[in-house]
């Protein structure tokens, strides 16, 4: 494993989970292209970060829970699930996904996402934190 993919992905683990939106231009490129259910569509990385300030403000405490991943030096991917309370009524909700992401100068600069329905998961035991190795 890249060790520069794995810090990159550990600021990226960071800005999720900790809220630390200082570290988005040490881990997006100027632009940043998504595909994902919504289409094709190119961001900068201002816009970017706005968009995960929403999703944090529309579902508080939402957490990337990661099952399997693997780095080189210019791509990774992960399989993993969001898993968060809804804020109306407390109930826990997941979804399960699979994103692969391609790298540029350190940066996340194009990403795929596939996600399967509202209220899947993984069944199998997540990782410890991103970057950690399947046990």
């Amino acid at each position: 494993m890249s060790n520069e993919v794995r810090d990159l992905f550990d600021r990226w683990e960071r800005v999720w989970h900790d809220g630390q939106y200082d570290l988005v231009p040490s881990c997006v490129g100027p632009t940043y292209i998504r595909h994902d259910e919504n289409g094709d569509r190119t961001v900068t990385r201002e816009a970017y970060a706005a968009e995960l300030q929403g999703v944090h403000k529309d579902r508080p405490g939402i957490r990337v829970v990661v099952y399997d991943h693997s780095f080189t030096t210019d791509r990774a991917w992960f399989r993993f699930s969001f898993q968060w309370r809804d804020s109306r009524t407390g109930e826990r909700q997941s979804r399960a996904g699979m994103q692969s992401y391609r790298i540029e100068d350190g940066k996340l600069v194009e990403t795929w996402i596939t996600m399967r329905p509202l209220g899947t998961s993984w069944t199998d035991t997540p990782q410890e934190r991103w970057t950690t190795p399947k046990t």
